[in-house]
């Protein structure tokens, strides 16, 4: 019996995973991860969901995991496995983000909408985030080559508004003001998603770039895109304009990685 249960117990250790690893991340941002591993397949999970992976030789391995901005702060379970069984158990460490928060008082026709335009608003808000989950062929990495444009950033990521005394939906991108007409570039290949003028975003486009990372450019004067269409990294998408709910020329630019809402500049030339 004794026997029996010493080798029971090396059987454990032997599956049980190497030392964690602790990565720190801040809410919206993506974490690059690391892992050396001399299997031939990897998978990495976090929030219940598997997140891409690129074997970088030497049996060296990265992962990138968004953090959407509104995930609780605190730790979190990172699995590595091999089919499934898991060879690694790490930990993400989410810190609290300071985001920007303001207050405004408007007419009350202006902080509601009537039953039309809020059927509108419903519908186009539907089509968009369907391109959310849609398989895009991926890109060999998570990376963006600079930004859609150049200019001041007048809105922040993650900025939270207060209309009446109400909370309104945290600002999931980044605006950034330039001229009406400024050309913008995809910063990263993909395909067209969508294409449509909506209520609140104005002339809209959406790239699915794979790995489950989508982009939104919004407010744009005119496009340069048809739905279905492949665009190379900084191929012109269109011009920035004031188009929808907006109070001057910008362009408001957002990601999703797996549903998460990422702060774009926290992807802009990671690693």
């Amino acid at each position: 019996m004794k026997t029996k249960l010493t080798l029971l117990l090396c059987a454990m250790l032997w599956l049980m995973p190497a030392n964690a690893s602790e990565w720190t991340v801040i809410q919206g941002n993506v974490a690059s991860i690391e892992m050396d591993y001399a299997g031939d397949t990897l998978s990495l999970t976090c929030f219940g969901k598997k997140w891409p992976l690129k074997a970088k030789g030497n049996n060296h391995w990265q992962g990138w995991i968004g953090v959407d901005l509104k995930t609780k702060a605190g730790k979190h379970n990172v699995l590595w496995r091999s089919g499934k069984t898991v060879v690694a158990e790490d930990f993400l460490n989410v810190t609290k983000g300071e985001f920007r928060i303001s207050h405004i008082t408007v007419a009350k026709k202006m902080a509601e909408f009537d039953k039309p335009t809020l059927e509108r608003y419903y519908r186009e808000v539907k089509v968009l985030k369907a391109t959310y989950t849609k398989q895009v062929s991926a890109n060999p990495d998570i990376i963006m080559f600079g930004k859609p444009i150049e200019g001041i950033e007048s809105t922040p990521f993650g900025a939270q508004r207060y209309v009446n005394g109400k909370p309104k939906s945290p600002h999931s991108g980044i605006d950034i003001a330039a001229p009406a007409g400024t050309v913008i570039e995809a910063p990263l290949a993909g395909r067209i998603l969508m294409v449509a003028d909506m209520y609140l975003n104005g002339k809209t486009v959406a790239i699915g770039h794979g790995n489950g990372l989508v982009s939104v450019f919004s407010h744009m004067q005119s496009t340069a895109v048809k739905q279905g269409e492949w665009v190379k990294t900084r191929q012109k998408i269109g011009e920035v304009g004031t188009t929808g709910r907006s109070t001057g020329p910008h362009l408001h630019w957002g990601i999703r990685f797996n549903n998460a809402r990422i702060n774009p500049e926290s992807i802009v030339n990671v690693q």
